[in-house]
């Protein structure tokens, strides 16, 4: 499906010009611990006071800019001061580790790093080894811009082809990748879910993952710029608090994962439900990304809490959301991430030959969301984007009649037993109907005769005891023995990126060194 709009401005400076003259009072954002807010006056303003200290630290337009802190007042401010003002912001994930931080750091050839107290250490011993002049500058993440007279820098041009961002993907195959991403990028991967999610200048969605991902910064951030419309921001997501902040603030919509999803339906804290119930009938519609949700986990949840989900999918190097099931009461598919909204997709084979429907190959995407390029790296962008602006996602697919993409497994993750293809997903997806598994996950491990066999690792929510035996009994007839986990292991939690998402290459190297 195509989106039907007309773009108010081509650059995010535009777009945030125009709403700061056409609604200037209007509230952009809105930060529950502090109870602070901004309009989009406000907010341009602080962009303004910001612009003014990267200048005061002898940045030149085109220069990197990072930050290291949770989400905040100060993190949003820095996040759209540096794209507004024509630098280039490349956030960092704190969970990322010391020996990776080092690389992106140095690769992205940031010249100034905002931290907060609790990672100053941490960045500056890194600054330190790469001994490049690269300057450290600690803030508060709910302050905002120093206080002070109002400032009026002076800006360079920005265009739409301008690079904006400077996102690295995870990095769990090698070295993380820098995807480059131009304002005509960001603002498509802002207007794809505006788009598909209908929203309008009424209303307010809930951000409760990290600024250093790209769900944060395209969906919970630039969509509500692109409508118009508001941003809650949290310092981070809190299961005791997250449906208490969804109703103060007032919230019509909320991005989140399908671990957040898990802990949710999981919640043991006192929860009047019923009460509850009535508080969220402003809520239109949660939305799930960057991992599958299950089917079992997806119905559950909208039984619960009577919000419907709409699940949808996107990947860093296509300003995220790239598919989305289309808005209740339309039609919505269990299992599938969506149909195309402001981007092209199909389902190829090894050669690159688009496969009619319902067969399986690799996903690929072509729009306005998705980059110019990997930073550095022109080996890797001629590998994985075509001459014609085809991306490819890595992402095994079939689509079906009615253009709905069902996501079958990762290329890179698919369990090759005894020569039968078996994609972990599927797995996934019978464990989590055990009302007590609150996480899932299968995996291949090496096999001296199957090459690979299947094992699984999953995470106890509450209910009845649970051992290997018992949740093999139950899986059994769904699965069927080919595809059946050799193992089931118990875990307290399952490595994850930033946004939540199971990272299943790491599971399998903790499996081995155990």
């Amino acid at each position: 499906m195509s989106p039907n709009y007309t773009p108010v401005a081509d650059t995010v400076r535009g777009v945030l010009d125009h709403y700061a003259v056409t609604q200037p009072s209007v509230q952009f954002a809105y930060f529950p611990e502090t109870q602070q807010s901004l309009s989009y006056a406000a907010i341009r303003q602080e962009i303004h006071n910001q612009i003014s200290v990267f200048q005061d630290h002898g940045l030149q337009p085109g220069d990197t800019v990072s930050f290291m802190m949770c989400n905040g007042r100060t993190t949003l401010v820095l996040f759209l001061a540096a794209i507004y003002g024509g630098y280039i912001i490349s956030p960092l994930n704190p969970a990322a580790g010391d020996e990776q931080l080092t690389y992106v750091i140095g690769h992205s050839d940031t010249k100034l790093v905002f931290v907060s107290a609790e990672f100053s250490e941490q960045v500056d011993s890194i600054v330190n080894q790469l001994a490049s002049g690269i300057q450290v500058h600690q803030v508060d993440v709910d302050t905002g811009c120093p206080e002070g007279l109002d400032s009026t820098p002076s800006l360079a041009a920005v265009s739409a082809e301008q690079d904006g961002m400077l996102m690295y993907t995870s990095g769990t195959t090698g070295r993380p990748k820098g995807v480059v991403l131009t304002h005509k990028n960001l603002l498509a991967g802002g207007m794809n879910p505006a788009v598909s999610h209908e929203l309008t200048n009424t209303d307010r969605g809930m951000c409760v993952l990290p600024l250093c991902h790209i769900n944060a910064q395209c969906v919970t951030v630039m969509a509500p710029l692109v409508s118009g419309s508001g941003v809650v921001m949290p310092n981070s997501f809190r299961t005791s608090l997250f449906w208490q902040q969804v109703v103060a603030s007032e919230c019509t919509w909320f991005s989140v994962v399908p671990t957040i999803i898990s802990y949710l339906m999981h919640q043991s804290e006192n929860l009047d439900l019923s009460a509850l119930k009535g508080q969220l009938t402003g809520v239109k519609f949660g939305r799930s990304a960057s991992a599958a949700l299950p089917p079992a986990l997806h119905a559950g949840f909208e039984e619960k809490f009577g919000i419907p989900i709409v699940e949808t999918m996107g990947m860093t190097e296509t300003s995220a959301q790239m598919l989305s099931n289309p808005m209740p009461p339309k039609a919505n598919k269990y299992g599938s991430p969506g149909v195309a909204f402001g981007t092209q997709v199909k389902v190829v084979n090894d050669q690159v030959q688009e496969l009619p429907r319902g067969q399986e190959g690799e996903l690929m995407v072509k729009g306005d969301s998705v980059m110019r390029c990997y930073y550095k790296n022109p080996q890797a962008t001629a590998k994985e984007l075509t001459n014609d602006g085809w991306l490819h996602t890595g992402d095994l697919a079939r689509m079906d009649a009615d253009g709905f993409v069902f996501i079958t497994g990762r290329i890179k993750e698919l369990i090759i037993k005894g020569g039968e293809n078996i994609a972990p997903r599927e797995i996934d997806d019978v464990l989590y109907t055990h009302p007590c598994v609150k996480e899932a996950a299968a995996v291949g491990v090496p096999h001296a005769d199957l090459g690979q066999d299947v094992v699984a690792c999953v995470v106890l929510g509450s209910g009845e005891p649970l051992d290997e035996a018992k949740l093999k009994d139950f899986c059994l007839p769904k699965l069927g023995r080919v595809k059946m986990p050799t193992r089931i292991y118990f875990m307290d939690d399952l490595p994850k990126g930033p946004s939540g998402k199971v990272q299943r290459l790491k599971l399998v190297d903790m499996l081995h060194n155990a």
